[in-house]
């Protein structure tokens, strides 16, 4: 099995007051909260790809163990806070690979694989014949901030255009089906690609739901 999550941030404990506010009452509670729910899904047969931002520590010592304990084969998209990596002492055999983007196939899809969001990604038009996307951009980085917020409005956005494609018939919907798999949004458990697109069909479909309107016609409402 194949899961994928991004920004788990362990040893990052001001998450708990600032950004995230995720409200475990000491580093080391989240980072054990973090690993029980990682392990409870994930066995060591399965594969895992880490979209970016694992770890904030520096000491190898530390990131070594998590590895130890964290089940399952890992794979990194190197996020900016993923600095352990550029050391020499860095044993890199704790990844099958570290990369800094990645295309994979996944059950007869393509996945776009980057700790960054890319808007026009490869692939993006690709449908199959009932005219379903076949491809796939997961991404983290943002977490659930106002960046999270603006790639909402940039898919309502760009869902209302249409052009024409070659081999399709009439003006089509620009396909967009890129996904935060951000921790927080899974209660900090690995999920496959096909939980992540129920996931984020819902969350999503929650936020157009509070948002009718373009949330920057709110912001320059407020000006």
């Amino acid at each position: 099995m194949r899961y994928y999550i991004a920004d788990l941030h362990f040893f990052h404990e001001r998450l708990n007051q600032q950004m995230d506010h995720r409200g475990f009452e000491s580093g080391e509670a989240m980072n054990e909260y973090m690993l029980q729910q990682w392990n409870s899904r994930v066995r060591n047969n399965d594969d895992v790809v880490i979209l970016g931002d694992l770890c904030l520590s520096k000491k190898l010592s530390e990131v070594n163990e998590l590895l130890s304990r964290l089940n399952g084969k890992k794979y990194l998209i190197i996020g900016n806070h993923d600095k352990y990596v550029e050391s020499r002492q860095f044993d890199r055999s704790n990844f099958v690979w570290i990369e800094h983007y990645m295309e994979l196939k996944d059950n007869k899809r393509k996945v776009i694989l980057s700790h960054y969001p890319i808007m026009c990604y490869n692939g993006q038009y690709r449908l199959d014949a009932e005219g379903n996307p076949v491809t796939y951009m997961l991404y983290g980085h943002v977490h659930d901030t106002f960046d999270e917020y603006l790639i909402n409005e940039y898919m309502r956005n760009i869902t209302q255009y249409k052009r024409p494609v070659r081999g399709q018939e009439g003006l089509v919907s620009i396909p967009c089906r890129m996904i935060n798999c951000f921790c927080m949004f899974s209660d900090y458990v690995p999920l496959t690609l096909d939980e992540w697109i129920e996931v984020d069909r819902k969350r999503r479909e929650e936020y157009f739901k509070n948002h009718p309107v373009n949330v920057m016609d709110d912001i320059m409402d407020d000006q």
